[in-house]
């Protein structure tokens, strides 16, 4: 049996990580979890898991809950904000820590839970675009693993088990496009959030969608990808590959190359996350290659879509900068999702941001909180009209 906390039980992962838990009973048990403003969501979770700690951001949310608690005498401990979600990271009794948050705000309570020698499940990106050196070099002496949840980077995992990294010569990250692959930067000027959320092969929620659709989803993967496997950028290449079968591909100093396939479904990277070093029982429908057809790849196009090139720049850089891009993106994609901004508008902010801020090479997690803060100020302030 494996004690689970997830931090982001509400969001895309998060809700098919319970569906993992609700169908192996047997293996795991949810112990906390957090969520932001779903309340009613947290409610169902716990009529459902009965977890010992909830966490909970947004004020109303966490009111509702603490309210619903006591009326029907649940023995659940209810916690409030930044607090919460430390409490559910750190959790005495889990084995396991899901990080499925979106953005920034996963960064603080990952170190804590990986500094009480919590293993990581990490589906929030974020953390390691802005403090992969701190992560690692934490996991590291916590002597916890970080088992990465992203479909691509759980691939790269898999495909490296059994060898060794000083032998990889390549790492082959796949990309689906996105919405608007082939289309040019006059074809995408006008598109609409709408649009933009209309992935065609994964479900990821609003913010990871739209960075789906910019290519800067793949650029965030790319800066994970580095910290994750201490792979150089430039043996970091990405591939577009629409069918989403191949999730990625690892290839080795013989000219080997090992890849994982799979069908869509994030449930599956996850639940081997949970399982690890074992793998689970069958979740997702098998690959049928007769009726497959063809698997089609492209060389991303980083003119039309600039994010790309932009992550890949300022993860060579280090240091703040990929605090910088990861700030200003998130902001510039709440904008852009309230319509106050134009798709294209993303990439000039992201530009505008690094080249407003001064480069620093050492940082550390407070150091990066408010880089983050500022960076976040500046762009508000400039282009929320």
């Amino acid at each position: 049996m494996k004690n689970i906390s997830i931090l982001g039980a509400t969001g895309s992962i998060g809700t098919q990580a319970l569906d993992i838990l609700r169908n192996d009973k047997k293996n795991f048990k949810l112990v906390a979890a957090s969520a932001n403003k779903n309340y009613l969501k947290i409610i169902d979770i716990i009529n459902e898991f009965n977890p010992r700690i909830i966490g909970i951001t947004d004020k109303h949310g966490y009111e509702k809950v603490k309210d619903y608690c006591k009326e029907n005498k649940k023995d659940i401990e209810v916690i409030f904000g930044m607090e919460g979600l430390n409490e559910v990271a750190t959790a005495t009794e889990a084995d396991i820590v899901l990080t499925s948050v979106v953005g920034m705000i996963g960064l603080i309570p990952t170190i804590n839970a990986i500094r009480a020698k919590k293993d990581i499940a990490l589906a929030n990106k974020e953390t390691l675009v802005v403090g992969g050196e701190i992560v690692m070099r934490e996991a590291a002496k916590a002597g916890v693993k970080i088992l990465p949840v992203d479909s691509e980077h759980s691939a790269i995992f898999q495909c490296l088990q059994g060898n060794k990294n000083n032998e990889v010569s390549k790492i082959l990250l796949t990309a689906s496009g996105g919405p608007f692959r082939g289309k040019s930067r006059d074809e995408i000027l006008g598109v609409s959030p709408e649009n933009a959320l209309n992935h065609p092969k994964w479900n990821m929620g609003k913010k990871n969608s739209i960075d789906s659709a910019t290519l800067m989803n793949k650029g965030l993967e790319v800066i994970e990808a580095n910290s994750l496997f201490n792979i150089p950028y430039e043996n970091i290449q990405v591939i577009v590959h629409p069918e989403s079968i191949i999730h990625s591909m690892v290839e080795y100093c013989d000219g080997s190359i090992i890849s994982q396939m799979a069908t869509t479904d994030m449930r599956l990277p996850i639940q081997y996350a949970f399982n690890f070093p074992l793998r689970g029982k069958r979740i997702v429908e098998t690959l049928d290659f007769y009726s497959l057809g063809k698997l089609t790849f492209e060389k991303p196009d980083m003119d039309t879509f600039g994010c790309l090139k932009l992550a890949y720049e300022a993860g060579k850089i280090g240091g703040n900068v990929p605090t910088i891009l990861n700030a200003s993106n998130e902001v510039a994609v709440e904008l852009f999702l309230e319509n106050k901004i134009t798709f294209l508008q993303i990439e000039d902010i992201i530009k505008d941001s690094l080249n407003k801020f001064q480069y620093e090479k050492n940082v550390d997690a407070d150091m990066i909180l408010d880089w983050d803060k500022n960076v976040r100020n500046y762009v508000e302030n400039k282009y929320d009209l």
